[in-house]
């Protein structure tokens, strides 16, 4: 399984950008993808997810601003973000998750700005 994550960049606070993380391989064992974001000097935090029966879940921070959502048709998993705050400001990763024998699969991060 593979993950490829993109659509990071550069925000001004109240913008919007959308991450798309495209999954390969044997996804059919994927049961859920998360989004996570590591600022500098920070710990990696769970953002949002989506499971495989399409429940979703968001750190509070980022309730109302930010949506997951999933295109099977194209096995990728978005991440909407409106509203951007500078404290968005992170690398953002995608993670599968393969919880039948317990396996994670990381993308490689995406860099988010939000800066005036």
């Amino acid at each position: 399984v593979q993950l490829q994550a993109c659509g990071g960049g550069l925000a001004q606070p109240g913008g919007s950008l959308r991450l798309s993380c495209a999954i390969s391989g044997s996804i059919f064992s994927i049961n859920n993808v998360g989004w996570y974001r590591q600022a500098p000097g920070k710990q990696r935090e769970l953002v949002a997810a989506i499971n495989s029966g399409g429940s979703t879940s968001y750190v509070d921070s980022v309730k109302g601003r930010f949506t997951i959502s999933r295109d099977n048709t194209k096995n990728t998993v978005y991440l909407q973000m409106n509203s951007l705050k500078p404290e968005d400001t992170a690398v953002y990763y995608c993670k599968g998750s393969d919880y039948s024998y317990g396996r994670h699969y990381w993308g490689k991060g995406t860099q988010v700005t939000v800066s005036s």
